[in-house]
């Protein structure tokens, strides 16, 4: 989950490093740090923190040089303090990493027996000093990396620097996203296209056990077996201009208010203008032959998997099972070639969700990637790809890409019912018209922003706070739950309504708020009785419905949140978007760190 960033620049790089950083911040915070080749030599400037402390650092201590590695960490090994900070480096060698190397001990223990001295307590360090150590045997630089990556075990992204070898600059992967950039008389390293942006729009995507050899003029890469290949330069849509927050405080309240224009634009990919029909791409399958369904995730998109459970099991008629990704692959469960195996992931880096790609294809069984990055390994690996098209997801809790995500999933539910006969047309019509009627819908909600913040005046204090809904509304409990402790730090959970009195209505009292996610369905009146059940033991509801479901609230409930009438098909996508304003005003008023919350970091590529 680090980030990584390196330049072979024609110019003084380390503002172009600290830009990419910054870039990068959404992927860790824990310390930072920047490596220049100089005079000869390596210099380091390192800071525990933010990235704005490795700018007072260098503004102590600056440094200069036009080749460079940057990073900034997520801390899985040791403390996230300025000695455990990357780059790691010897006399001969520095290097920042991204990702576990799993047999750090067998192979520091080899080295120090060798008289290497180690600094830190992360596991990077071992892949420094064993370059190192190939090094002094006599290879050379490409050698002496080739061999070190014969060595090492895990997942891992790495950028590495030579003393005395300004036009030098080796990257290797595996299992852990890297982008090469390519520029006028510069060369560029990122862990993704967003830290390189701003300095160019061409990009190669390096592949599963790639490593690349990068000088002023050009890339050498090298595949899994060390031999060397080509691979395409592709450009890139994503602008500098598009990472910014714009006029708003947070990423988080950008990403939220730019709901409505991204989901147009994945249900636009999705439709036939003609006749307004929905037409996804080919995916390699018939979807009129599925029986069963698998869904994997992880974290959020986890949640819209079971969202998109209700909807192919209601409106398609195929069984669904849906599985967290860390879970799924160490049951060994057998893989059914006919069953449908959808793997959700923004970054489509997710390492849970990737490894899990990979069990079920290497088992034969049919992969279908939902990701918003089109370049990421899971679209490039599964057999038929659906991209959201949410644009650049910063904020570390996620936003409009879950949403992009339920809106995919609810066009997939609905061709598969379609393929499959299980709607008549006219009723298939009736839900195509309800998906595309949310943009506007969500438009609407965000025009009561300032009701959601004087609400979360009311229970940002709360020790607890418990979330309800039922049928698909039971997921955005959980997901509404889950954004409330990412980002405040309050503890809340999320239940399906009916399980309440089967031991969670013991936590009910008057100090804690409910909030019921109550859109009026076919269970609306169920889950108004387990409502009832909260007030008669005093728990302060907090009722999010529409005008004809606030008819039936008396005046024992706490607070209320009137959203427009949708239909049930799509009320889960639309009351995704209070919970997540209700979130984000409860953290800004506790003034905790929104974008970048403490322990998380957004693209997770480590198990």
């Amino acid at each position: 989950m680090c980030g990584i960033v390196g330049v072979l620049g024609n110019r003084e790089v380390v503002p172009l490093l600290i830009d990419g950083l910054k870039r990068l911040e959404y992927r860790g915070y824990d310390s930072a740090g920047i490596a220049t080749l100089v005079q000869g030599g390596i210099a380091r400037r390192r800071a525990e923190g933010r990235i704005g402390n490795l700018e007072n650092r260098l503004a102590e201590a600056p440094l200069f040089g036009r080749t460079g590695i940057a990073h900034t960490r997520w801390a899985t090994h040791g403390a996230p303090n300025e000695v455990n900070a990357h780059p790691h480096a010897t006399e001969r060698v520095a290097l920042v990493h991204n990702g576990i190397i799993e047999n750090y001990r067998e192979l520091a223990n080899e080295l120090i027996a060798k008289g290497h001295k180690f600094e830190s307590q992360t596991d990077s360090e071992v892949a420094v000093h064993l370059i190192d150590q190939l090094l002094q045997d006599g290879l050379s630089p490409l050698q002496a990396v080739h061999a070190a990556l014969l060595r090492l075990r895990g997942a891992f992204a790495l950028g590495i620097l030579f003393k005395g070898d300004e036009d030098l600059l080796i990257g290797a992967r595996r299992n852990v996203p890297l982008a090469v950039g390519f520029g006028d008389g510069e060369m560029y390293l990122g862990s993704d296209a967003l830290a390189l942006a701003p300095l160019t729009d061409r990009i190669a995507y390096m592949e599963e056990g790639d490593s690349v050899v990068l000088s002023r003029t050009g890339a050498q890469f090298y595949d899994a077996d060390y031999q060397p290949v080509q691979r395409q330069i592709k450009p890139t849509a994503i602008s500098g201009a598009m990472i910014g927050k714009g006029n708003y405080r947070h990423y988080m309240q950008k990403e939220i208010y730019e709901q409505p224009a991204v989901m147009g634009d994945t249900i636009n990919g999705v439709l036939n203008p003609i006749d307004r029909s929905i037409q996804l791409p080919d995916l390699g399958f018939d979807l009129g032959a599925l029986k069963r369904v698998c869904i994997i995730a992880c974290g959020t998109s986890y949640y819209s998997g079971l969202v998109a459970k209700y909807w192919l099991e209601r409106y398609a008629k195929v069984n669904v099972d849906v599985d967290v990704a860390s879970e799924y692959r160490y049951r060994e469960s057998p893989v059914d070639p006919e069953t449908l195996a959808i793997f959700i992931s923004q970054s489509g880096e997710t390492a849970d969700t990737l490894a899990a790609l990979r069990y079920v294809k290497n088992h034969g069984g049919r992969t279908l990637a939902i990701v918003n990055v089109p370049e990421s390994s899971m679209a490039r690996e599964a057999k038929a790809v659906l991209l959201t098209k949410a644009g650049p997801e910063i904020g570390v809790a996620s936003t409009k890409a879950f949403t992009c995500q339920l809106v995919t999933l609810a066009a997939l539910s609905l061709a598969v019912a379609q393929a499959r006969g299980a709607l008549e047309p006219r009723e298939a019509a009736r839900l195509v018209g309800a998906l595309t009627e949310v943009p506007s819908l969500i438009s609407e909600v965000l025009n009561h922003d300032e009701a959601l913040h004087a609400l979360a005046e009311k229970i940002m204090d709360a020790r607890d706070v418990l979330y309800i809904g039922r049928g698909a509304c039971y997921p955005l409990a959980m997901e509404g739950a889950l954004k409330l402790k990412e980002i405040s730090y309050i503890h809340a959970e999320g239940y399906a309504a009916g399980e309440l009195k089967h031991g969670p209505i013991a936590l009910i009292d008057e100090q804690v708020p409910v909030i019921v996610i109550a859109p009026t369905d076919g269970l609306f009146e169920k889950t108004i009785s387990n409502m009832q059940e909260v007030m008669a033991r005093g728990g302060r509801v907090i009722f999010m419905s529409d005008r004809e479901g606030m008819t039936h609230l008396d005046d024992r409930s706490f607070a209320r949140v009137e959203l427009p009438a949708a239909d049930p098909f799509v009320a889960p996508i639309l009351y995704a978007i209070p919970v997540q304003l209700l979130a984000y005003h409860v953290a800004v008023l506790k003034g905790t760190d929104v974008d970048q919350p403490r322990n998380l970091a957004k693209s997770v590529t480590v198990e």
